[in-house]
C-alpha cells in the first residue's frame, strides 16, 4: 500500500466517523478547512518519484463535497421532520379542543371504571347526562355532566 493510498484511506475514514458523530453546532468552514489541511498533508507526505494523479485529487475533492452535501441534505430532512412532528402535535392538541367543545349540550353516556382497593378495575358503572361543560386538563379534554367531571376517553355513547 502506497503512502497516498494510505493517506486517501485514513481522510476517508476520518469523514465517515466525523459525519457519525453529533455535532454541537455546524461550522462548514472548519470541516472544509480540515479536509483542505488534510489534503495539504497528503500533497506534503506523496513520494516525488510518484506524485499523485491530478484526477485522483479531482475524486477526493469530489468524494468530500458528495459527503458535505448529504449531511446537509441530512441536516434538512432533521429540520422537515421536527417541523412535520410540531405540526402533528398542534393538529391533534386543536382536534382533541374541537371535539371536547362539541359536546356542550349534548347527551353523553360515560362509563366509569369502578376500583377496588387495591386500584384495580372491578366493574364499570354507566352515567347518563347533558354536558354542562367542558375544561381541559393536562391536554385532556374534560366533560362536566350532573357537576361530576370525566374524561372525553370514558364517553360511551352521544346523543344530540
Amino acid at each position: 500500500m502506497s503512502v497516498t493510498s494510505a493517506i486517501t484511506q485514513l481522510q476517508t475514514t476520518t469523514a465517515i466517523n466525523e459525519s457519525k458523530q453529533p455535532k454541537t453546532s455546524t461550522n462548514d468552514v472548519t470541516d472544509s478547512n480540515m479536509f483542505l489541511k488534510l489534503m495539504l498533508k497528503q500533497m506534503e507526505q506523496q513520494d516525488p518519484t510518484e506524485p499523485t494523479d491530478n484526477s485522483q485529487w479531482l475524486a477526493q475533492m469530489a468524494q468530500y463535497s458528495s459527503l458535505e452535501a448529504m449531511n446537509n441534505l441530512n441536516a434538512s430532512f432533521t429540520d422537515v421532520s421536527n417541523k412535520i412532528n410540531e405540526l402533528s402535535e398542534t393538529v391533534n392538541a386543536s382536534n382533541i379542543i374541537s371535539q371536547t367543545l362539541s359536546l356542550v349540550g349534548k347527551d353523553v353516556t360515560v362509563s366509569v371504571p369502578i376500583l377496588d382497593g387495591t386500584g384495580a378495575v372491578v366493574s364499570t358503572q354507566d352515567i347518563s347526562g347533558k354536558v354542562d361543560e367542558v375544561s381541559f386538563e393536562n391536554g385532556e379534554g374534560m366533560i362536566n355532566i350532573n357537576g361530576s367531571t370525566y374524561s372525553i376517553s370514558e364517553i360511551k355513547s352521544i346523543r344530540p
